[in-house]
């Protein structure tokens, strides 16, 4: 598969409000973003990425048939684990199932242990989700536990699998 995965433009701020006002998206992300989202929200996202310190956040549009179709974003962490980054991704509904994610974290990845002195990437999808915890399979991520009741989303309490993947 071909690159899925390029810097943001403010372009791409429509593509962005189309994939986030989607429930079902919303429901596997985390709290904070906007519903509908729109196009401004977009565009102050994309702002927002655009100005970041490229050494510690490394966000990038998913792309597919030429348009921004997700997002995927490594966020180094603090203090004592400056060396490790959170893995946060999304694809837009229509988009599921055609390995977009997979690709994307694939190429992420390899882009923050290449460009960074990163050592350790992970993700906390929710237990539920078994396609987001298959991507990470299928990219080589380790499960290293279960987070029992580690999050409250629309009301419910949940579990979260905790995924890393080492930079050999």
């Amino acid at each position: 598969m071909e690159n899925v995965i390029r810097k943001w433009r403010l372009t791409d701020a429509y593509d962005l409000s189309v994939a986030l006002s989607n429930k079902r998206v919303l429901d596997n992300l985390r709290d904070g973003l906007p519903y509908p989202y729109t196009v401004s929200d977009g565009e102050d996202f994309i702002k927002a990425m655009l100005d970041a310190d490229e050494n510690d956040i490394f966000a990038f549009a998913i792309v597919a048939d030429g348009k921004a179709v997700g997002s995927i974003a490594a966020y180094r962490q603090g203090n004592i684990h400056s060396r490790t980054a959170e893995l946060g991704y999304y694809v837009a509904q229509e988009f599921w199932g055609r390995g977009l994610a997979t690709a994307a974290v694939k190429e992420i990845c390899a882009y923050v242990f290449e460009n960074s002195d990163i050592m350790r990437i992970y993700a906390e999808p929710f237990a539920r989700n078994a396609a987001s915890c298959r991507v990470l399979e299928k990219s080589g991520f380790s499960l290293e536990g279960i987070m029992r009741k580690n999050a409250v989303k629309n009301g419910i309490v949940e579990d979260m699998k905790l995924y890393a993947l080492i930079k050999e």
